[in-house]
């Protein structure tokens, strides 16, 4: 939800106060099916670890439940596959929005022909990187 996220634009005029302008685009949605699928498969691994140790007997005898445990697992890998890539192209959105070109070429305040805006830093994004590649 960046829309949610302020930061404050200098004026030129020594006077005059700073704007405070907000960020653009809402890429929550990606991250929390990403979130709750990595939650509900934890769950699952969980239960089925109980199932595996305590029940083993049941899970043997049982000759539907190994196929539908096979099942519910190969859905949880394919819906893994799905959040990692909207999670994915949710990062590049975010990383696109808060590019500092982006922020600078929204800011009117550089707009000017004798106005030189540069970027104090670039943001690290390792570890967002990494979130979409485990």
């Amino acid at each position: 939800r960046l829309y949610q996220i302020p930061f404050e634009m200098p004026e030129c005029d020594g006077d005059a106060e700073p704007r405070t302008l907000h960020l653009v685009g809402d890429f929550s949605a990606p991250a929390e099916f990403f979130v709750t699928l990595g939650v509900f498969s934890f769950l699952y691994a969980m239960a089925a670890l109980v199932l595996y140790l305590r029940f083993h007997s049941l899970y043997s005898a049982n000759k539907k439940l190994p196929f539908t445990d096979f099942c519910v697992t190969v859905c949880f890998a394919f819906f893994w596959l799905v959040a990692a890539a909207a999670w994915g192209k949710g990062l590049s959105d975010v990383k696109a929005a808060t590019r500092p070109s982006s922020i600078i070429a929204a800011m009117s305040v550089c707009q000017g022909h004798d106005v030189v805006c540069n970027a104090g830093a670039t943001p690290a994004m390792g570890l967002a990187n990494i979130s979409v590649v485990s």
